[in-house]
This record gives structure tokens, sequence and C-alpha cells, in this order.
């Protein structure tokens, strides 16, 4: 059953959040705008979504204030995360957390390291070498132990977020190319 889209009393921040980032689909893109995708064509084939439901998201994402859309006005449109989507990674981080404890038996599907120091975060995103609390653009996410990579070849975006790379480094063409 879902939830109204209202509440008559608004006193439910949790009901609120969930109006905003609750609904299929929305997490897994905000996901993937933290591992930097930000062509509307790149998360609907990362994500296998369809495009209505990516289109109706995006929009929604936008009027929410949690990505903004860059039009360049060349056709090329890419969405960003605002500084109230970057405010998500601790749930998102929490969620992959719980995912990996209960679902991941061979270990976290992507690890997070301090990228000045390589030093591996703890579940509060401190690092463990030095002890820094790491703010999300210094964050590295790489394959972890319980990743498995897919049979085929990968495309050129999931090439590029599978690969060691700082969290809201955008995945472009030219990097995501980049095995030459």
């Amino acid at each position: 059953m879902a939830l109204p889209s209202t509440y008559a009393d608004r006193n439910c921040s949790l009901a609120r959040a969930l109006e905003v980032v609750g609904e299929r689909w929305t997490l897994m893109i905000v996901r993937d705008a933290f591992f930097g995708v930000r062509r509307f064509g790149d998360f609907a084939a990362q994500l296998g979504i369809p495009r209505a439901v990516l289109t109706s998201r995006l929009k929604a994402l936008v009027q929410e204030g949690v990505l903004v859309r860059d039009d360049d006005g060349s056709g090329n449109v890419e969405y960003r995360l605002t500084d109230k989507g970057v405010e998500l990674w601790p749930v998102v981080r929490a969620l992959m957390g719980w995912g990996d404890a209960h679902y991941s038996p061979a270990g976290v599907k992507r690890a997070t390291r301090h990228d000045q120091d390589g030093g591996p975060l703890d579940p509060d995103g401190r690092c463990q070498d030095c002890g820094v609390l790491v703010p999300v653009p210094d964050i590295r996410i790489e394959p972890g132990p319980g990743f498995v990579a897919a049979d085929s070849e990968p495309d050129r975006v999931s090439f590029a977020i599978n690969t060691p790379r700082r969290l809201l480094e955008p995945v472009t063409p030219r990097a995501a190319a980049g095995r030459d």
C-alpha cells in the first residue's frame, strides 16, 4: 500500500522524506548520481529503468531541489546533485551497508575510502587511518570483496563506475571510455 501523498498534520518528517525519495527507482537514481552518472541515457541504460519512469523521477528530484538540471543550450542535458542531494549520502551509505551486511556474504559490494590517504571509512564516514570525517567529494568508492563483475564486456558507464573513483566525479564519454 502506497503512502498518501499529503499528510493532514505534516508532523512526520520520515513520511515527508519518503514522499521525495521513497518511490521505486528514486534512491537508485540518487545513488548513480553519487557515482557520477549525469545524463538521462546513462541513467536509463545503467538502471534498466523505463524511460517514462526515469523522466518522472528526474523531474520530481529537480522540483524538490535534490538534483539540478543543466542544459548547455546545444541539447546536452546533465543532472547533478545539489547540496540538498549530497546530504542524502549518509542515507545511501547506510542502506548500502545494511544491504551488504544482510545480503552480501562475500563482503561489501563497494568499499569507501578516504581519497587523500586511502584509509577505509567506518559506517559513519570517518577515515579509520586519520580519523577525519570525510566529506563526500573526498570519498573514493571502489569494488569490494563482494563485488561480482558482469560476465559480459561492461558498457562505458559501468566500466567507469566500477573503477575506483571519487564520488560525484562525472562520468563523461571521454572518462568512461578511459580504457585507452
